[in-house]
């Protein structure tokens, strides 16, 4: 505790245990202060930074060890900075690619390397989960080094809804530094491809926050998504081993869907009259920024992915195909691939009912490249 002294003048001063005694700037106006100082007593550092370097090890390989024994992998962590680098590739003489944008269908269930295969292209994969694909479609048609060709992946509700819980993304490749743009770099040389543990799902505050912990009255908790997904460094992503192979994993997945067809709708889509009026500014943004792109001869297809169980349900019931999908093609006079109308792309497995397993993704995009390839082909024509 700091105890009185007095000085020569009567007045009152304080002391730290530890620190050299200092006059304040009251004691010596118009002289600059002298800097605190304080005795460090001898340790053994060395042997101190050691034990502290092996304990940080040990707890780092414990972590590590937990979660490979739960199923995670090494992979590519699927984050702002990893979509922005893709998008960068455009604007860095890659703008005439073909380039895929949607929501987590578009991601997981589209492999780019057998595309590569089936149309001698690797598209830049710049689909975002939980997010329509608006706002990414409305800032290609904004970037004239964007010449190529376009698939747009449509999962109904949230396209015509207008979420967007990634669109942080954009602002991203907008305004990312240098020293994230380093970052980003060091993480995917040096972290991502060695360590199972580094992903968001399983960071510490998330764990502790999941635990079944005593539920405040009146409060009515939700259950985030889990982890679905592994991705390779340029965004190539399949659905992970754990939600085909483990039946309590995938359990869990389809129950956190069911929050949303059980729970009450948001507000902006709480009466038919706001669903209405919200579907149809989506439908309008859509039409302008592909009216940008086919001015500068970009063709474009949109794509409709598998969904099963309980989810096909919702989306036949809040997002019916004729007010919506074929809206849609009409208003933006541009084709459509819609699953339900080609049967190479039915009959697959869908673990949690909104994605395939990674062995039909393969199947469904090797299926599905020809198709869009010969869409945007018919597109491109004068």
């Amino acid at each position: 505790m700091p105890s009185s002294i007095s000085s020569s003048d009567g007045a009152a001063h304080f002391e730290r245990p530890g620190f050299l005694t200092r006059l304040t700037a009251s004691d010596r106006p118009g002289v600059a202060q002298p800097v605190p100082e304080r005795h460090v007593p001898e340790r053994p550092w060395g042997r101190v930074w050691l034990q502290a370097l092996i304990l940080f090890a040990l707890l780092l390989a414990g972590w590590e060890a937990y979660w490979r024994d739960f199923g995670s992998v090494p992979a590519y962590a699927n984050s702002n900075g990893s979509w922005a680098a893709q998008r960068r590739r455009i604007d860095q003489g890659e703008g005439g690619k073909l380039v895929l944008i949607g929501s987590s269908r578009t991601l997981f269930d589209v492999q780019l390397h057998v595309w590569e295969k089936i149309a001698g292209e690797r598209p830049i994969q710049l689909a975002l989960e939980g997010t329509s694909p608006v706002p990414v479609l409305e800032d290609l048609a904004a970037d004239a080094n964007f010449t190529g060709r376009l698939m747009i992946g449509v999962t109904p509700g949230l396209f015509f809804a207008g979420f967007a819980y990634r669109e942080a993304a954009i602002q991203t490749f907008h305004k990312q530094g240098p020293s994230q743009r380093i970052g980003q770099w060091l993480s995917q040389q040096f972290v991502e491809p060695y360590f199972a543990f580094y992903d968001p799902d399983f960071a510490l505050a998330k764990v502790v926050q999941r635990q079944n912990w005593p539920l405040r009255p009146g409060t009515h908790p939700y259950v985030e998504v889990r982890k679905l997904s592994v991705s390779a460094a340029d965004r190539d992503t399949h659905m992970w081993a754990k939600v085909e192979t483990d039946a309590a994993y995938s359990r869990l997945a389809r129950s956190i869907w069911s929050q949303m067809f059980n729970g009450p709708p948001p507000p902006m889509l709480n009466t038919p009259e706001k669903a209405k009026a919200v579907v149809a500014k989506q439908i309008e943004r859509a039409v302008i920024a592909v009216g940008k792109l086919r001015a500068r001869g970009v063709p474009v297809v949109f794509v409709r992915l598998p969904s099963a169980g309980d989810y096909y349900a919702f989306e036949q019931m809040t997002t019916p195909r004729a007010f919506t999908w074929e809206v849609l093609l009409k208003a933006t006079r541009t084709p459509g691939i819609h699953f339900e109308d080609y049967p190479q792309l039915q009959g697959y497995t869908l673990p949690e009912w909104s994605h395939v397993t990674s062995a039909d993704a393969v199947k469904l995009t090797a299926r599905l490249a020809p198709l869009v390839e010969r869409a945007l082909k018919e597109g491109a024509k004068p």
